[in-house]
Protein backbone atom coordinates (compact mmCIF):
# COMPACT_ATOMS: atom_id res chain seq x y z
CA UNK A 1 0.00 0.00 0.00
CA UNK A 2 1.45 3.56 -1.06
CA UNK A 3 0.57 6.84 1.09
CA UNK A 4 -1.86 8.78 -1.63
CA UNK A 5 0.57 11.44 -1.04
CA UNK A 6 3.14 9.60 -3.20
CA UNK A 7 0.68 9.04 -6.23
CA UNK A 8 1.67 12.02 -8.73
CA UNK A 9 5.20 11.37 -7.75
CA UNK A 10 5.12 7.83 -8.25
CA UNK A 11 3.70 7.67 -11.86
CA UNK A 12 5.84 10.49 -12.85
CA UNK A 13 8.94 8.50 -11.85
CA UNK A 14 7.54 5.39 -13.47
CA UNK A 15 7.12 6.99 -16.47
CA UNK A 16 10.63 8.54 -16.43
CA UNK A 17 11.96 5.22 -15.28
CA UNK A 18 10.60 3.53 -18.60
CA UNK A 19 11.31 6.21 -20.96
CA UNK A 20 15.32 6.01 -19.41
CA UNK A 21 15.08 2.72 -19.74
CA UNK A 22 13.79 2.16 -23.36
CA UNK A 23 16.41 5.02 -24.51
CA UNK A 24 19.03 2.94 -22.66
CA UNK A 25 18.22 -0.05 -24.80
CA UNK A 26 18.00 2.22 -28.41
CA UNK A 27 20.78 4.27 -27.71
CA UNK A 28 23.39 2.71 -25.95
CA UNK A 29 25.44 -0.04 -27.23
CA UNK A 30 27.71 -0.77 -24.53
CA UNK A 31 25.84 -3.97 -22.94
CA UNK A 32 27.83 -2.91 -19.87
CA UNK A 33 26.71 0.26 -19.85
CA UNK A 34 23.40 -0.25 -20.65
CA UNK A 35 23.26 -2.88 -17.46
CA UNK A 36 24.30 -0.13 -15.18
CA UNK A 37 22.22 2.10 -16.35
CA UNK A 38 19.42 -0.13 -16.23
CA UNK A 39 20.29 -1.10 -12.50
CA UNK A 40 20.14 2.49 -11.58
CA UNK A 41 16.96 3.59 -12.59
CA UNK A 42 15.68 0.40 -10.84
CA UNK A 43 16.77 1.59 -7.75
CA UNK A 44 15.33 4.85 -8.09
CA UNK A 45 12.16 3.71 -8.49
CA UNK A 46 12.39 1.17 -5.76
CA UNK A 47 13.28 3.91 -3.37
CA UNK A 48 10.73 6.22 -4.23
CA UNK A 49 8.57 3.56 -4.05
CA UNK A 50 9.51 2.22 -0.73
CA UNK A 51 9.09 6.08 0.63
CA UNK A 52 5.69 6.10 0.04
CA UNK A 53 4.78 3.23 1.36
CA UNK A 54 1.87 3.46 3.72
CA UNK A 55 1.89 -0.13 6.02
CA UNK A 56 -0.96 -1.35 8.13
CA UNK A 57 -0.07 -0.98 11.73
CA UNK A 58 -1.93 -2.50 14.54
CA UNK A 59 -3.21 0.22 16.79
CA UNK A 60 -4.77 -0.74 19.69
CA UNK A 61 -6.52 2.74 20.89
CA UNK A 62 -6.28 3.20 24.45
CA UNK A 63 -6.77 6.92 26.04
CA UNK A 64 -4.22 6.24 28.34
CA UNK A 65 -1.42 5.65 26.26
CA UNK A 66 0.49 8.32 23.83
CA UNK A 67 1.71 6.36 21.13
CA UNK A 68 4.73 7.06 18.97
CA UNK A 69 3.26 9.62 15.76
CA UNK A 70 6.05 8.50 13.50
CA UNK A 71 8.49 5.76 12.62
CA UNK A 72 12.03 6.77 13.33
CA UNK A 73 15.07 7.37 15.87
CA UNK A 74 14.40 8.85 19.66
CA UNK A 75 17.20 11.76 19.33
CA UNK A 76 16.01 14.04 22.17
CA UNK A 77 14.73 13.89 25.55
CA UNK A 78 14.60 16.75 27.51
CA UNK A 79 12.80 19.52 29.55
CA UNK A 80 12.55 22.64 27.58
CA UNK A 81 10.65 26.52 26.76
CA UNK A 82 7.96 25.91 24.26
CA UNK A 83 7.34 29.60 23.19
CA UNK A 84 4.52 29.36 20.30
CA UNK A 85 1.90 27.78 22.15
CA UNK A 86 2.17 26.89 25.87
CA UNK A 87 5.05 29.42 26.61
CA UNK A 88 6.13 27.25 29.33
CA UNK A 89 8.02 24.36 30.43
CA UNK A 90 7.79 21.25 28.35
CA UNK A 91 8.95 17.68 27.90
CA UNK A 92 10.30 17.89 24.42
CA UNK A 93 10.57 14.01 22.69
CA UNK A 94 12.04 14.23 18.86
CA UNK A 95 11.95 11.61 16.72
CA UNK A 96 13.81 11.77 13.60
CA UNK A 97 13.35 10.15 9.93
CA UNK A 98 15.76 9.06 7.58
CA UNK A 99 14.95 9.14 4.10
CA UNK A 100 14.43 4.64 4.29
CA UNK A 101 11.64 5.48 6.88
CA UNK A 102 8.05 5.52 6.93
CA UNK A 103 6.72 9.07 6.72
CA UNK A 104 3.05 9.05 7.86
CA UNK A 105 2.51 10.97 10.74
CA UNK A 106 -0.11 9.49 13.00
CA UNK A 107 -2.11 10.98 15.80
CA UNK A 108 -0.33 10.55 18.92
CA UNK A 109 -3.79 10.03 21.11
CA UNK A 110 -7.71 10.70 20.02
CA UNK A 111 -8.66 14.18 21.07
CA UNK A 112 -9.94 17.59 19.97
CA UNK A 113 -8.01 19.47 17.51
CA UNK A 114 -7.02 23.02 19.29
CA UNK A 115 -4.53 24.27 17.29
CA UNK A 116 -2.54 23.97 13.96
CA UNK A 117 -0.16 26.21 11.90
CA UNK A 118 2.11 26.15 9.28
CA UNK A 119 5.09 27.65 9.55
CA UNK A 120 7.72 28.46 6.14
CA UNK A 121 11.40 28.44 6.55
CA UNK A 122 14.84 26.98 6.10
CA UNK A 123 15.75 23.52 5.37
CA UNK A 124 18.63 22.86 7.91
CA UNK A 125 19.25 19.13 8.67
CA UNK A 126 16.50 17.73 10.78
CA UNK A 127 18.62 16.92 13.54
CA UNK A 128 19.84 20.60 14.04
CA UNK A 129 18.83 22.14 17.25
CA UNK A 130 17.49 25.33 15.53
CA UNK A 131 15.48 23.42 13.06
CA UNK A 132 12.45 23.46 15.43
CA UNK A 133 12.16 26.65 15.33
CA UNK A 134 13.82 27.79 11.90
CA UNK A 135 12.78 25.14 9.43
CA UNK A 136 9.26 24.51 7.41
CA UNK A 137 7.11 23.02 9.89
CA UNK A 138 3.50 22.51 11.37
CA UNK A 139 2.30 22.92 14.90
CA UNK A 140 -0.44 20.81 15.79
CA UNK A 141 -2.31 20.60 19.49
CA UNK A 142 -4.49 17.85 20.03
CA UNK A 143 -6.36 17.69 23.37
CA UNK A 144 -7.68 14.57 25.51
CA UNK A 145 -8.95 14.39 29.51
CA UNK A 146 -5.96 11.95 30.27
CA UNK A 147 -2.97 13.71 28.98
CA UNK A 148 -4.70 17.39 28.73
CA UNK A 149 -2.96 19.42 25.80
CA UNK A 150 -0.17 18.02 24.07
CA UNK A 151 1.45 19.18 20.67
CA UNK A 152 3.64 17.39 18.01
CA UNK A 153 5.25 19.42 15.20
CA UNK A 154 6.36 18.38 11.98
CA UNK A 155 10.03 19.66 10.78
CA UNK A 156 11.27 19.34 6.83
CA UNK A 157 14.55 18.40 7.01
CA UNK A 158 17.34 19.50 4.19
CA UNK A 159 16.41 17.11 1.67
CA UNK A 160 12.65 17.16 2.73
CA UNK A 161 10.32 19.90 0.66
CA UNK A 162 6.82 19.49 1.85
CA UNK A 163 4.76 19.15 4.50
CA UNK A 164 1.36 17.37 4.45
CA UNK A 165 -0.65 18.32 7.40
CA UNK A 166 -4.17 16.89 7.93
CA UNK A 167 -5.64 18.30 11.09
CA UNK A 168 -7.53 21.24 11.13
CA UNK A 169 -8.60 23.37 14.43
CA UNK A 170 -11.94 21.64 15.98
CA UNK A 171 -11.52 18.24 14.36
CA UNK A 172 -11.69 15.20 16.14
CA UNK A 173 -8.08 13.20 15.85
CA UNK A 174 -8.07 9.31 16.15
CA UNK A 175 -5.54 7.85 17.26
CA UNK A 176 -2.94 5.84 15.15
CA UNK A 177 -4.71 7.49 11.98
CA UNK A 178 -3.44 9.45 9.38
CA UNK A 179 -2.82 13.07 10.12
CA UNK A 180 -0.09 13.63 7.54
CA UNK A 181 2.86 13.23 5.86
CA UNK A 182 6.58 15.21 4.87
CA UNK A 183 8.29 14.24 2.17
CA UNK A 184 11.72 12.74 2.10
CA UNK A 185 14.19 13.40 5.52
CA UNK A 186 12.22 15.19 8.80
CA UNK A 187 11.69 15.09 12.17
CA UNK A 188 8.59 15.20 14.71
CA UNK A 189 8.88 16.78 18.13
CA UNK A 190 6.40 16.45 20.80
CA UNK A 191 5.82 18.55 23.44
CA UNK A 192 4.55 16.99 26.82
CA UNK A 193 3.41 17.83 30.39
CA UNK A 194 6.43 18.56 32.59
CA UNK A 195 6.54 15.32 34.77
CA UNK A 196 5.56 13.08 32.06
CA UNK A 197 7.12 9.44 32.13
CA UNK A 198 8.06 8.57 29.01
CA UNK A 199 8.71 4.56 27.96
CA UNK A 200 11.48 5.67 25.92
CA UNK A 201 15.18 6.11 26.00
CA UNK A 202 17.74 8.00 22.95
CA UNK A 203 18.48 6.32 20.06
CA UNK A 204 15.30 3.74 20.30
CA UNK A 205 13.79 3.28 17.53
CA UNK A 206 9.85 3.45 17.53
CA UNK A 207 7.11 2.93 15.41
CA UNK A 208 3.88 5.29 14.06
CA UNK A 209 1.08 3.94 16.23
CA UNK A 210 2.28 1.06 17.78
CA UNK A 211 4.84 1.90 20.13
CA UNK A 212 3.76 3.63 23.30
CA UNK A 213 5.69 6.33 24.45
CA UNK A 214 3.94 7.36 27.84
CA UNK A 215 0.87 5.95 29.85
CA UNK A 216 -1.77 7.61 32.82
Amino acid sequence: MFHKEGYFIIITTFIICTAIVLSAEYFIGHKIAKVVVEIGILIALILVLQFFRNPTRNTVINDNHLLAPVDGKVVIIEEVFEKEYFKDQRLQVSIFMSPINVHVTRYPMSGKVNFSKYHPGKYLVAWHPKSSELNERTTIVVENEQFGEILYRQIAGAVARRIVNYAKVGDTAVQGEDAGFIKFGSRVDLFLPVGTDVNLVLDQVVRGGETVIAEK
